[in-house]
């Protein structure tokens, strides 16, 4: 050995710390690259004594090294695979090698019989690590190099990894936004508050054919009543009368059962009872072409049944929808006589100057129904964010003037302001000038409604008797079409029908750009629902060459409509025209939607769904969710919320607005 120091003293001071000088390295290089450096293309490790107290864990250079001149031997794989002995001056490596203590490394510690060492390396600012494990017994570590080509290769895998991963990583979670956005589209059209029989616990949900004995025992009696028929046709007596009497018990065993859980106990005995008698009657009396003969008739029969009680539950449901309740018709009463009595004719309502004020939002109201209107009024003024900015305009008849005003008198809403007008002071308003007007004076109109001899309410124009309903004699009804004469000041209005339920505040309707059209409004339209050909008669062709059959109907009842662009296009002159082609009804049958679909046709903005749900007053499967995060919510048909006839789970949205405490509904004995 060389540096000063001979080969025996040398060694002796390498045995005596137990270091091996000497570092076996195998290099595996690739075919196409060469080996540069070969002397210092690995990095030694040593055991240095004078680094065990350093605070830095053993990180020296070599020039700060005990020994600083020695020789390092190197053995190697060349290109070719030969192994090659090399070796390399201490003084002669670069400033940038580490010398590194063993014994503070992890990788030297003893882990299951394996020995893991790191390599490291650093040239030049560049470095490279790469782990490897051994198995085996010895606690001397080998080290074996990786070439630079093979770490770059392993570097840019692992990079690749990493970006896949990161790919994945974003492809999961996209999926899993799609995921919860649809779970949450699921949620929102789930009704969980749909009542019924729905309950997984009750006992007739045990069993998938909850119904099979009902629906066997009515099929027993079915049979018994045409194996009767033709028992008694053959003079078979007493089969006549098994029968017969075994028909009644079943009847009775069934009672008003819908479901095998709500049958006698009885029952079950009783239909094995009744499968004996058909078994004789079968054997005595079966002919299949007389069986189905007599099956044909009874069920012809039952449908002429069904159609007559269709027609008479139509009649009556349309009876009752007419009908005015008994507190209904007290509470107009009761005010009309405190109205005179306490001199409230000679009241007048506050705030004048905000009649005519374009700048605030007004409402125009037309009905002679107290009740309802006092609902509308309470409801929009509760939600209004600025109630004193919102102006109510009610408009209605003479017989219900003095009512309606001794109504917002004593009870009007916070803020707002009211104003209670009577149709009949409208001299404007006469026959001369509106069509419908002349119309409804007619003698082919009053014919219609008050023929005396018509054969029978029931069976003669049944289809149309929703059609004779007393509103539509009523200008309150077709006074919509007449906004800019009613109110000529003003630049838009909302218009409400009675038998709606304001639940958030209406104001944002005011700023909806119209985009130059006249009427705003909800699109009632759903596939091939509610389109023109449901109300107008296209086989006409004055309607068949104006308008389009798919084109989508809209709902009256809550609808902003913009009067400075109505004047422009002289609306009201083109709903005069319709109505005068309709004076025979054979364009359309009564009522306002149809003549308003045709005057207000490409002239109406569709506004966003939620700011009015429909059907609430003849539609019992309506979304729950849709319902109570409308704007406004109708109960257009029948079935009307201050009506016996009401849809129960409906009613509580109108009956919360209703003063159930003020003293005349007490009066009147209204309660919820």
């Amino acid at each position: 050995m060389r540096g000063g120091l001979t080969s025996p003293s040398l060694s002796a001071i390498f045995l005596f710390l137990g270091i091996n000088i000497v570092l076996s390295v195998r290099a595996e290089v690739s075919r196409t690259s060469t080996l540069r450096r070969e002397h210092r293309l690995y990095a030694p490790s040593y055991d240095c004594p004078n680094c065990y107290e350093r605070k830095d864990r053993g990180n020296i250079s070599s020039t700060d090294h005990p020994w600083k001149d020695f020789d390092i031997i190197v053995t190697y794989s060349d290109p070719s695979g030969a192994v090659q002995v090399g070796s390399v001056r201490s003084r002669d490596l670069s400033s940038s090698w580490v010398w590194r203590n063993p014994r503070k490394e992890k990788h030297n510690r003893i882990v299951q019989g394996q020995f893991q060492t790191k390599l490291s390396y650093r040239e030049n600012g560049d470095s490279w690590s790469d782990n490897h494990q051994f198995q085996g017994e010895t606690s001397q570590a080998q080290a074996y190099p990786v070439h630079p080509v093979k770490l770059k290769r392993q570097m840019l895998r692992r990079e690749r990894r990493e970006r896949r991963t990161a790919d994945l990583i974003k492809q999961d979670k996209g999926i899993e936004n799609q995921m919860q956005e649809a779970a949450i589209k699921r949620a929102r059209e789930l009704d969980t508050n749909i009542k019924g029989k729905y309950s997984i616990w009750r006992k007739e949900y045990e069993n998938p054919n909850s119904d099979s004995t009902v629906k066997l025992i009515r099929d027993q009696i079915i049979m018994a009543k045409a194996y009767a028929t033709i028992a008694m046709a053959k003079n078979e007596t007493v089969l006549y009368n098994s029968l017969i009497e075994q028909s009644r018990e079943s009847q009775l065993a069934i009672g008003e059962a819908t479901n095998d859980a709500e049958l006698l106990p009885s029952a079950l005995d009783q239909a094995k009872a009744m499968g004996h008698i058909l078994a004789t009657a079968k054997d005595q009396l079966y002919d299949c072409v007389l069986i189905a003969r007599k099956l044909r008739v009874m069920l012809q029969s039952s449908e002429t049944n069904v159609n007559s009680f269709k027609k008479k539950s139509t009649f009556l449901i349309q009876l009752a929808a007419k009908t005015v309740p008994r507190p209904l018709h007290c509470i107009p009463l009761v005010l009309t006589t405190d109205y005179h009595l306490s001199n409230y004719d000679k009241k007048v309502f506050p705030n004048k100057e905000k009649l005519e004020d374009p700048s605030l939002y007004h409402y125009a109201i037309f009905s002679d129904n107290v009740l309802a209107t006092s609902v509308v009024v309470n409801s929009t003024a509760l939600h209004a964010k600025e109630p004193g900015r919102h102006v109510f305009h009610i408009v209605t008849d003479k017989l219900n003037f003095a009512a309606m005003k001794m109504w917002f008198l004593v009870n009007a809403p916070a803020g707002a302001t009211i104003e209670v007008k009577n149709v009949d002071d409208f001299t404007w308003l006469n026959s001369s000038y509106c069509p419908v007007l002349r119309q409804l004076e007619s003698a082919r109109m009053i014919e219609y409604y008050f023929k005396a001899h018509q054969s029978s309410s029931l069976t003669a124009g049944t289809d149309n008797l929703k059609y004779r309903n007393p509103k539509y004699l009523s200008m309150l009804n077709h006074l919509r079409f007449y906004l800019p004469e009613v109110y000529p000041k003003l630049g838009k209005i909302l218009f409400l029908d009675d038998d709606i339920v304001v639940q958030k505040d209406l104001t944002p309707l005011w700023s909806v750009n119209l985009n130059g059209m006249v009427n705003g409004a909800v699109e009632t339209c759903k596939e091939s629902f509610h389109r023109f050909d449901k109300y107008l008669n296209f086989s006409n062709p004055k309607i068949a060459d104006n308008f389009d059959a798919n084109a989508c109907g809209w709902a009256f009842g809550m609808n902003i409509f913009d009067l400075i662009e109505w004047r422009k296009r002289d609306i009201t002159g083109i709903y005069h025209h319709w109505q005068e082609m309709n004076e025979d009804r054979t364009l359309w049958k009564l009522g306002t939607l149809p003549p308003g679909l045709i005057t207000f046709y490409n002239l109406t903005y569709p506004l966003d769904r939620s700011w009015h749900v429909l059907g609430l007053g003849y539609d019992p499967a309506l979304n729950q969710t849709e319902i109570e995060n409308a704007g406004v919510v109708h109960y257009n048909g029948n079935y009307k919320p201050w009506l016996d006839l009401a849809i129960a789970k409906y009613r509580s949205y109108w009956s919360k607005y209703v003063m159930y405490d003020n003293f005349y509904l007490q009066v009147c004995n209204l309660n919820q």
